[in-house]
């Protein structure tokens, strides 16, 4: 089993910045693949930004949803065993829950793919 905590969400101004975190336990974290999704309410969850783990070849290859490319970066840290979304240039339609989710080594842009998820972080961006 595999525990996800996110945190670091909150109240900003649109062009502003925030990063959120996911710490992990339960497993090896280097193996695993890392997402960020989002859920806005009455919207369905949606795909934010990936990274792969180390067994799915070459390690930290990441992919992003066109809405956040350039503004959006995804990064981890194994020996913290956590993984970040760095927000910059942010929109009122940024405003969502983020979820932290894990699979085995590779990264995917489909939720089915992911075996364990957070509880989420609100992040709301005020025009």
């Amino acid at each position: 089993q595999v525990r996800l905590v996110e945190s670091g969400g909150g109240l900003v101004q649109a062009g502003g910045s925030l990063r959120v975190s996911c710490a992990a336990s339960g497993r090896s974290f280097s193996w695993l693949g890392m997402g960020w999704f989002r859920q806005a309410p009455g919207n369905e969850r949606e795909f934010v930004a990936a990274i792969s783990g180390a067994g799915a070849g070459a390690g930290g290859r990441t992919l992003y949803s066109d809405s956040v490319k350039d503004r959006f970066t995804i990064f981890r840290d194994n020996a913290k065993s956590t993984v970040y979304l760095q927000m910059n240039s942010l929109k009122p339609e940024d405003t969502a829950v983020y979820y932290c989710a894990a699979r085995s080594f590779q990264a995917g842009m489909r939720a089915i793919e992911y075996d364990y998820w957070g509880k989420g972080t609100q992040v709301t961006v005020s025009s």
